[in-house]
């Protein structure tokens, strides 16, 4: 089965908790829809988070989509936990950009959208709430084209169509000419303009009302896009934890080859030598129903190994 790993983000308030509970939730990882509001929410299982109502710990679950397999990052969306939001870029093959249909792109998208172009990661957009009053889909296309990129195409619609297909072809020299001559793009053409950021792929609908969801879904599956993963171990680390009984917990995406228990990293920083040994990470004792959930469904290749002393 091919891996995948996306994060979620958006503004604060953007329904990007949302939309990640209803992912997972028409995946069938989760049989119940937690919400935000009722500080039920699958992903935010941290007191804190529950009392303020907003993300402040990058989570992980993991759902199967296909002949995917989906390791989903829920990134904090407000400005004050942005750096716990950062150390996730490097790991990812695709972002989820969220953004709020009543209130169109705000200050910190256009953070995250800059930090997105840095790090050179491939984006689709999901247009959340649009379930409410004084939505217009025609006008955010406008505003998504002018305020990110006019290479923002709506893949809300007929595929099939010329309309479609000329969106799509004029934001590539290469496959303007093909469209051109024949009149189509491959579909094998608009996965490697989505991974190479020549598209951004735009989807409108509701996540609390799981309107639209199941097409986006469809669109994630159907253009995602990834290299073979070389033989060779390699990781990257996106999150530094630690469990119950104060031992650090490193969080890495696994970019190639295999990490086992028992064996032993090293390597050269600022000119020291270090060595680690890996521990694999025990299960909690004491926390909440949600958060064993979440590490049980916590993906392949974004494992906590527990650091043992050099």
């Amino acid at each position: 089965m091919k891996h995948l790993c996306i994060a979620v983000l958006a503004h604060v308030d953007a329904g990007k908790t949302t939309l990640s509970e209803a992912m997972l939730y028409e995946s069938g990882t989760i049989r119940k829809l937690g919400r935000v509001d009722n500080k039920d929410a699958f992903l935010d299982t941290h007191e804190l988070e529950r009392a303020r109502g907003i993300t402040i710990f990058s989570k992980q679950a993991e759902f199967t989509l296909g002949d995917w397999k989906v390791t989903l990052l829920d990134t904090p969306g407000h400005a004050d936990f942005s750096a716990e939001m950062e150390r996730t870029l490097q790991v990812l093959d695709y972002a989820v950009l969220v953004i709020s249909g009543a209130d169109g792109v705000q200050g910190h998208t256009r953070t995250l959208w800059r930090l997105l172009k840095r790090y050179g990661v491939p984006v689709f957009l999901f247009v959340n709430k649009m379930d409410q009053n004084g939505t217009d889909k025609e006008l955010l296309m406008e505003h998504l084209k002018k305020e990110l990129d006019d290479r923002c195409v709506d893949f809300d619609c007929d595929q099939t169509s010329g309309e479609f297909l000329e969106n799509v072809a004029v934001c590539e020299e290469q496959a303007l000419e093909h469209y051109l001559e024949h009149g189509t793009v491959p579909e094998q053409t608009i996965r490697e303009l989505i991974r190479d950021r020549h598209v951004f792929p735009c989807y409108f609908g509701s996540a609390l009302k799981l309107d639209r969801v199941d097409e986006f879904l469809r669109g994630l599956e159907k253009y995602s896009y990834v290299e073979e993963l070389e033989q060779e171990f390699g990781a990257r680390v996106f999150k530094i934890s630690r469990d119950e009984q104060g031992g650090r917990l490193t969080w890495l995406r696994v970019t190639g080859g295999m990490l086992k228990v028992k064996d032993t990293l090293s390597g050269t920083a600022e000119e020291e030598e270090w060595q680690e040994g890996v521990e694999e990470a025990p299960e909690p004792e004491d926390t909440e129903d949600a958060e064993k959930e979440v590490a049980e469904h916590a993906a392949e290749d974004a494992h906590p190994l527990k650091d043992s002393k050099a």
